[in-house]
């Protein structure tokens, strides 16, 4: 096997990053979220994945920043401990104000749809815990429920939108974004 068969696919996202959940979802995330042990801080997804190997300079960028400019920084709240089949997750409230973002990309960079759009529709979610393992969903959500009580809601702002890519075979911040002042 050579080198170049060894290395990961160049991959990129846009992400709002959500420090203030870490210390109640990190190490849920580490045991139960692949994207966290390769480097993938909490956060909700709003475009994976993106185009790869978008510089700071050029076309791409320009265009991410005015995109982003448009929108106005807001309060949000993680209130509610939500799930899918395989993935226990919390919800952005509002959820709006992350729909329109992700709506705003697609638009702007149609050959970039969210999840290589798979999905009809895009949630805004932060994943807690990804399994295929309904047993062990059913487990993580209890003990995350258990660990939650009294630290829910947690109150974060949205103020930027962060390009990463895992160049390196590690996640790692390419861009930030602002959002304007309001």
């Amino acid at each position: 096997m050579t080198a170049e068969a060894a290395a990961p696919k160049l991959e990129a996202a846009l992400i709002v990053e959500v420090p203030q959940a870490e210390d109640l979802v990190g190490t849920f995330r580490v045991k139960y979220d692949s994207s966290a042990a390769v480097g993938v801080p909490a956060h909700i997804t709003i475009n994976y994945p993106f185009l790869p190997g978008v510089a700071s300079e050029g076309p791409p960028a320009d265009r991410l920043r005015a995109l982003f400019a448009r929108f106005p920084a807001a309060d949000f709240v993680l209130a509610e401990v939500r799930r899918w089949p395989d993935v226990l997750y919390l919800a952005p409230e509002p959820a709006d104000r992350f729909t329109r973002l992700i709506d705003a990309v697609v638009r702007e960079f149609p050959e970039s749809p969210p999840y290589g759009g798979v999905f009809a529709e895009v949630i805004p979610h932060l994943t807690v815990a990804e399994t295929d393992d309904a047993a062990v969903l059913d487990r993580v959500t209890d003990e995350f429920r258990l660990a939650a009580r009294g630290r829910l809601p947690i109150s974060a702002r949205l103020e930027q939108v962060v390009l990463i890519d895992n160049r390196g075979g590690r996640w790692h911040t390419v861009m930030r974004f602002p959002l304007s002042a309001g």
